[in-house]
């Protein structure tokens, strides 16, 4: 990944509170509540990286899970790229993730893909509306792509060079 995908300067927000939104570093220590939002979600979730993913598999451990967490802590730490799992105010549910990520198009400064559990599809606008004001409120990109959502997988291919 990029060196320079974000400044070494930059303090990187461990969470974020907003109104209906607690965000924290995505990690092995929620996996239990993690895997459980994405697995009840599973079926909907494929693609949301990409018209060839198939992440989460319809087999997929809690183990395979919490050995995912670990890499997103990780690259975290190491400031690789940045996910954040998105739960209830209260923590006793996960209600998502957000990831940020070096991109992947010469045109923009991230990628940033987002998604919420079946059960809360009605927050997912609302998650992303706040996804987009806090990184441009607080984040130091200029260019953000949101693949599959505010560019359509064809563009975001045809940018890449995929096509």
């Amino acid at each position: 990944m990029s060196l320079s995908f974000i400044h070494k300067s930059f303090v990187v927000p461990l969470f974020l509170n907003t109104e209906h939104f607690y965000f924290r570093v995505l990690e092995d220590s929620i996996a239990d509540l993690d895997f459980e939002a994405v697995m009840s979600s599973q079926k909907r979730l494929q693609g949301i990286f990409g018209l060839g993913s198939d992440w989460p598999k319809i087999d997929m451990l809690i183990e395979a899970n919490i050995e995912s967490l670990k890499i997103h802590k990780k690259e975290f730490e190491s400031r690789e790229a940045f996910a954040y799992s998105v739960f209830n105010h209260n923590e006793t549910k996960c209600l998502g993730s957000v990831y940020i990520d070096p991109s992947q198009s010469q045109h923009h400064d991230c990628d940033v893909y987002l998604w919420v559990r079946d059960d809360s599809l009605g927050l997912d606008q609302e998650l992303y509306n706040v996804v987009v004001k806090w990184l441009s409120n607080d984040w130091p990109f200029a260019k953000v792509a949101f693949p599959g959502r505010s560019i359509s997988w064809s563009e975001w291919s045809k940018q890449l060079k995929i096509v």
